[in-house]
């Protein structure tokens, strides 16, 4: 059970218009590395994973959802004012089309999402260093993202969420170690 706020897990405030930079924050909403396929990878390789750790990934699945609804809102408030000029010299012209400028799930380039990007071995260990690599390469993103913008109200927004994959990455290794240990004690390999 969730108890849903209407509000977001950390405030989104950007300074200005830019749709270039809405575009690029796509690729955190549904490319192979972003919230969108993190969420349901954690969420689909929890039934796969012992107790000890199961609730780890039910929590940092549920939390992708959060960082999903943040990097909408970003990608909202980057084109709302946007005009069609803008829009097309951004490259997103092709999306004004199709979506005018509700975000739709795909990459910075306009690949849409696809359940390709979600691994789950059903091996635990195999799963939660597959979940440490998602984490690092959305970490190294929100980095690039960080430092393709001027505007320090995004940046802000963009380095929280950096700072959430970092913990989520930690939290992972912490799970896989407990595991480790339980096949050393059975061993189990």
């Amino acid at each position: 059970m969730w108890i849903y706020e209407k509000k977001l897990q950390y405030p989104v405030r950007v300074s200005k218009c830019d749709p270039r930079m809405a575009k690029l924050l796509l690729e955190q909403y549904g490319g192979a590395d972003g919230e969108l396929a993190a969420a349901l990878r954690y969420l689909n390789q929890r039934y796969a994973i012992p107790d000890k750790v199961v609730g780890l990934l039910t929590d940092i699945g549920t939390e992708e959802f959060a960082h999903l609804e943040m990097i909408a809102t970003m990608v909202y408030k980057l084109t709302k004012d946007a005009t069609l000029e803008q829009l097309k010299a951004a490259g997103m012209d092709d999306q004004y089309v199709i979506h005018d400028r509700a975000p739709f799930y795909q990459n910075a380039s306009g690949v849409p999402w696809t359940a390709a990007y979600i691994q789950a071995k059903g091996d635990p260990i195999a799963d939660l260093y597959e979940d440490i690599a998602a984490e690092e390469k959305a970490r190294t993103t929100y980095q690039w993202l960080i430092d393709l913008t001027d505007d320090v109200d995004l940046q802000d927004g963009l380095k929280f969420l950096r700072e959430r994959e970092i913990v989520h990455s930690l939290r992972f290794r912490e799970a896989v170690e407990i595991l480790k240990d339980d096949r050393m004690q059975k061993k189990v390999f």
